[in-house]
């Protein structure tokens, strides 16, 4: 069955592509999560927010945009291949992802074929082409794990990186000028899940910046634009610091 696993938004500035890995909670007729579709709309299925604030931002901005097209709960972009726990969730967050439960061997292969690989490898081809001097990667995390209802995590944004923290440190002090609550390698650590920024930023030494804003933030349409205004003027910035090293 053909499928693309990504849908692009083509712009100008060559400078910078920004790469949204949980951007759809999608998921193809041929495959049976077997959970209840309200899940759909919950973090498990997708990073809220994320589609539209990096539409905008693409426009913004007038850069290059890799959005990915199925729900992380079909296979997760920003996750090794090789970990199948991850990639390919029985359980997320308490919830039970009953079609993700005794996955064969074959039928994990089938899905990175079919989504994983092709994803991947289109970053790659665009990235060679493109060579962007910046990338962005656009995520949204939720203000509690409803397994966990005694975690709230107060940063309104988080930054994660790896071992590259050039773009990064650039762009902390740009966002707490903005009377933000920032979180450096919170709420989760970039040592740690940074699958596609090591890819495709770390390997191929390109600066990147990684950021992680709260749901709760990306709820409404105006502050969907507020952050599109801030992100895009620290975006701007950091080139522009990046360009005079």
């Amino acid at each position: 069955m053909s499928y693309q696993a990504w849908h692009d938004i083509i712009g100008g500035n060559s400078s910078i592509l920004l790469i949204v890995d949980h951007a759809s909670a999608f998921v193809p007729e041929d495959i049976d999560l077997a959970i209840d579709k309200r899940l759909y709309d919950e973090h498990v299925a997708v990073d809220k927010g994320v589609q539209t604030l990096g539409e905008q931002l693409c426009q913004a901005l007038q850069c290059n945009g890799v959005f990915a097209a199925q729900s992380r709960l079909v296979v997760d972009l920003n996750r090794d291949e090789n970990d199948f726990l991850g990639l390919m969730p029985a359980i997320s967050d308490g919830y039970v992802i009953h079609g993700n439960t005794g996955l064969t061997a074959d039928e994990k292969k089938a899905r990175l074929s079919r989504f994983y690989h092709p994803y991947h490898q289109h970053i790659d081809d665009i990235i060679q082409k493109q060579r962007p001097r910046l990338i962005i990667s656009l995520h949204s995390f939720t203000p509690c794990l409803k397994s966990d209802l005694n975690c709230y995590r107060p940063w309104q944004i988080g930054l994660l990186y790896n071992n590259d923290d050039r773009a990064t440190q650039i762009a902390i002090p740009l966002l707490k000028q903005a009377q933000l609550v920032v979180g450096e390698n919170e709420p989760y650590s970039g040592r740690i899940l940074n699958t596609t920024m090591n890819r495709h930023a770390e390997n191929n030494r390109i600066p990147y910046l990684l950021f992680e804003i709260r749901q709760d933030m990306l709820e409404e349409a105006n502050t969907i634009g507020n952050w599109c205004a801030i992100l895009k003027k620290v975006i701007n910035e950091t080139l522009t610091s990046l360009k005079n090293k």
